[in-house]
């Protein structure tokens, strides 16, 4: 799951900005993590422990409040809401990659990423764009190419990922919507070459930077077998302790 932390990080300071090339530096003064951090490493510490996720959610929330979190997810966890909000915004797959590096079959890291969705995101198209996230990742993660995971995707979401990035750059604005947001960021993982250039393809679009590149940093952590040492390290370094613990935990028990 630590792609999916970096392209958060690295597209931290891109989020509303509009960019529209790949061309810049990794990461900078004013680089951080977000909310799609903090509850990626809430649904990790889930699979970890075995906790409930609407619990997790509110603690996460309550220990990192001013990590961005939006304001649908802000008024649920605030007052520790127990019901979901029919939500299909990219909030259920920007931080459901560690379901698809836990998952030991497809059908689980399907029914899982729709467990760790229906708390809040429980609109069709909230679970559909997790449920595609954690099932691109298990693909990934077990060896399919990339026409497999384009195909199985396709096949089994609906989503249509036969578009390429030069031709959907031009036109695309920010779209926190999953359908709006999901399959170019797949995209993004499909025309990589390595976990950095499929974090720098899904924040070329313009679009909403750092979850996209979370979820397309994710799914190509799980392809190329991990990052590269320079951008693991500066990417633990952005966390704090209590976040690097429940990752280092998680890799290790993973293998990762």
């Amino acid at each position: 799951m630590l792609g999916a932390i970096a392209g958060d990080i690295i597209g931290s300071v891109h989020e509303g900005a509009g960019t529209k090339t790949r061309d810049f530096p990794l990461f900078v003064a004013a680089s951080t993590f977000t909310d799609d951090s903090v509850l990626t490493v809430a649904v990790a510490d889930a699979l970890l422990h075995g906790g409930d996720y609407v619990d997790l959610f509110h603690d996460y929330f309550h220990r990192y409040p001013d990590a961005g979190f939006g304001g649908y997810f802000r008024g649920w966890a605030t007052s520790r809401d127990r019901e979901p909000y029919n939500s299909w915004g990219n909030g259920s797959a920007m931080r459901v990659s560690p379901v698809g590096f836990a998952a030991q079959s497809l059908d689980e890291a399907v029914e899982e990423a729709r467990r760790s969705a229906a708390v809040t995101h429980d609109h069709p198209e909230g679970i559909r764009g997790a449920q595609a996230i954690a099932a691109a990742i298990y693909l990934a993660r077990h060896g399919a190419d990339k026409a497999d995971i384009k195909a199985r995707i396709e096949e089994l979401f609906g989503y249509r990922l036969e578009k390429a990035l030069a031709d959907i750059r031009p036109r695309y604005r920010f779209d926190v919507s999953c359908q709006g947001s999901v399959p170019p960021s797949i995209i993004a993982f499909l025309e990589s070459d390595d976990v950095e250039s499929a974090i720098r393809n899904a924040i070329s679009l313009g679009g909403d930077a750092d979850t996209m590149a979370c979820m397309a940093g994710g799914i190509a952590e799980a392809y190329y077998g991990g990052l590269p040492e320079e951008l693991r390290k500066e990417t633990m370094a952005q966390l704090d302790a209590p976040l690097r613990e429940i990752v280092e935990r998680f890799a290790a028990r993973y293998g990762l």
